[in-house]
């Protein structure tokens, strides 16, 4: 900040009969103080941006040719990941004093409920596509959901 601008600020906070008034910026905070037997006291104080450290950066070579390269065994590959539909407020239960729709290990149909999300003061159902075993609960009762959020982990064997 330019001095002059530290200037200009003091006397518009001198007319505006504030008591004090604190700015802070990227690099710099100010507080004006003003009393009605004197001028007004500025003080100025840096602020300091810490350093973030950045993580090492890691290189790889790829596999001589000569050595067949192996796929790392994935165990969710086979499992489906069921998405929000909708953005809102994801809720594992219709109510607060009823129980869950669906827990972990519990086998599923096509059209089996497993969630509502409120959207705009809307409660919608969301309805299983798949059959299968819920294997994974990947987001928290009472919280935001983003639109293609992955909700639930199924296994569909």
């Amino acid at each position: 900040m330019k001095l002059k601008e530290i200037q200009n600020l003091i006397k518009f906070v001198a007319k505006s009969g504030a008591n004090e008034v604190s700015l802070e910026m990227e690099d710099v905070k100010i507080t004006i103080k003003t009393s009605s037997e004197s001028s007004p006291i500025v003080m100025q104080e840096p602020i300091v941006v810490p350093q973030q450290s950045v993580p090492p950066i890691t290189i790889t070579t790829p596999d001589p040719p000569d050595s067949p390269a192996v796929p790392p065994a994935d165990d969710e590959s086979n499992l489906i990941t069921i998405t929000s539909p909708i953005i809102g407020t994801f809720y594992r239960k219709p109510s607060p004093d009823k129980p869950v729709f669906v827990d972990v290990g519990d086998t599923i149909t096509e059209g089996t409920v497993l969630c509502v999300i409120e959207a705009m003061k809307l409660f919608n159902d969301i309805e299983s596509e798949i059959s299968g075993k819920i294997v994974k609960i990947l987001v928290d009762d009472s919280s935001p959901v983003e639109f293609d959020q992955p909700l639930f982990l199924v296994d569909p064997s």
